[in-house]
């Protein structure tokens, strides 16, 4: 069994920055790849950013040139910091990882951490 836990969600004004961290644990093999997602209410969840097993990085246009995405792979944590946040950023942020446990390769999520950019 694999567990995804985000931190470092809170309240912010706009313009500033947080920094979220997705720490996996259980029986892990490799992590290949991870995500994050975000969910506003009253909207569908949407793919903020991803990295792949290389490094490759990927953002949603929304977010391109404030978020950035990095993994540390030593400690199979995931990290997506937010700069120049914007009230429209307001979601509850999910991490999403690829994760081979020794057995098989699944997909987990995290139970999401809020976000709110509010002066």
């Amino acid at each position: 069994q694999v567990q995804l836990v985000e931190s470092g969600g809170g309240l912010v004004q706009p313009g500033g920055s947080l920094r979220l961290s997705c720490a996996a644990s259980g029986s892990i093999f490799s992590i290949y790849t991870m995500s994050w997602y975000r969910q506003a209410p009253g909207k569908q969840r949407e793919l903020v950013a991803h990295i792949s097993t290389s490094g490759r990085t990927n953002y949603a246009d929304s977010v391109k040139g404030r978020f950035t995405i990095d993994r540390h792979y030593a400690n199979n944590t995931g990290y997506l910091q937010m700069n120049s946040l914007k009230p429209e950023d307001t979601a509850v942020y999910y991490c999403n990882a690829e994760v081979s446990d020794y057995i098989s390769t699944q997909t987990y999520w995290g139970q999401g951490t809020q976000v709110t950019v509010s002066s």
